[in-house]
């Protein structure tokens, strides 16, 4: 059995400062080199910054930002949630990632993903009306570009590789990639397909309704004669002291910006009600540390799981805040996270 291993995300949202106000984009991403370093005193395995382009963000670059992190930290593995592969050149990709490798000393990972946004598209002059397709052929272009050999590729979205090496070359001979789904089946398969490990985004309902997507993976590695190979989940939570305190404090950040996101995309906005409840039965992991801890055991085990990414920033959630939960993080749920796992497979045997 795989160890279970634990994360963090963050969209690096531009949040507030005291006086209510949105921070300075360069003050957020100067808050998240600050909240990595935390996660690393605090043995979180793995911080990951997700790619955005819009203005309620401030990370477009993350390689940069996790490379900084990288000369601050000691063992923390540094990624990404997510590398918007569509809209990028894989070649540059690679290049980008190989070179944080380097700097991290063999630290650096990422998520290859289609993305839920689409600002990209546009600023680098993509059409919409391929995004299966760019999708779909650069992915197969990294699958060979992982290998560090020699490439020979030809496509329709991006001028083809003839016997074609790569630089630099990484140390142990391949950087780490996962691919983000969100829930299509033809994207599980996808990755079964190259051979990506699998992260399940669940951003909404219950963590359970993506069993379906976890037995089609294994049996499409089956298929394509591949071993098995890990899954993640990427989920947005908070943990404060109590339940209550947690759910105070996150609600008008959360609030706030999933209104605004639903405004873009056709959605109601959020109720308080609706909030209460994805956080009792939905994908949010919400909570003192005890909470937190049994619904991510909850949510490893209905996956079969063998790693917990926590999207701990949201909207305009203050600094902080976010501190203080990655503390409680790495100090008191990934800590009883695992003695419930234990537990529970110990219980049957003994």
């Amino acid at each position: 059995m795989l160890p279970v291993e634990f994360g963090l995300d963050t969209f690096g949202d531009v949040t507030a400062g005291p006086d209510g106000a949105p921070l300075p984009y360069a003050q957020v991403i100067r808050d998240v080199v600050e909240q990595a370093v935390l996660a690393d005193e605090v043995g979180v395995d793995v911080f990951g910054i997700g790619e955005h382009h819009r203005d309620d963000f401030a990370v477009s670059a993350p390689e940069i930002v996790l490379a900084t992190i990288a000369g601050r930290t000691r063992r923390i593995r540094l990624g990404t949630a997510v590398t918007v592969l569509s809209s990028d050149d894989p070649v540059r990709v690679f290049e980008r990632f190989a070179t944080l490798d380097a700097v991290s000393r063999g630290r650096a990972e990422l998520t290859l993903g289609r993305g839920s946004f689409t600002e990209s598209f546009p600023l680098f002059g993509y059409d919409l009306a391929d995004y299966d397709r760019l999708f779909a052929e650069k992915v197969g272009l990294m699958a060979e570009l992982l290998t560090e050999e020699a490439v020979t590729w030809l496509g329709t979205v991006r001028a083809p590789l003839t016997d074609q090496q790569v630089y630099p070359k990484t140390e142990s001979g391949r950087i780490p990639a996962w691919i983000g789904v969100g829930g299509t089946p033809e994207s599980v398969v996808r990755a079964a397909r190259h051979g990506f490990p699998l992260v399940l985004a669940v951003i909404g309902g219950d963590p359970a309704r993506f069993a379906p997507y976890v037995e089609l993976y294994h049996r499409a590695l089956d298929q394509y004669e591949r071993e098995q190979l890990p899954i993640a989940v990427h989920a947005p939570g908070f943990v404060a002291a109590t339940d209550e305190e947690a759910i105070e404090t996150l609600w008008p950040h959360a609030r706030a910006a999933m209104t605004r996101i639903g405004a873009e995309r056709g959605w109601p906005p959020l109720t308080r009600e609706a909030f209460e409840a994805d956080i009792a039965d939905g994908a949010w992991h919400v909570g003192s540390p005890e909470t937190v801890a049994r619904k991510i055991a909850r949510t490893l085990g209905v996956l079969d799981a063998q790693r917990f990414d926590l999207k701990y920033s949201a909207g305009t959630l203050p600094h902080e805040a976010m501190m203080t939960a990655i503390r409680l993080y790495g100090t008191e749920v990934i800590p009883r996270v695992r003695e419930l796992l234990e537990a529970d497979l110990l219980e049957p045997g003994d």
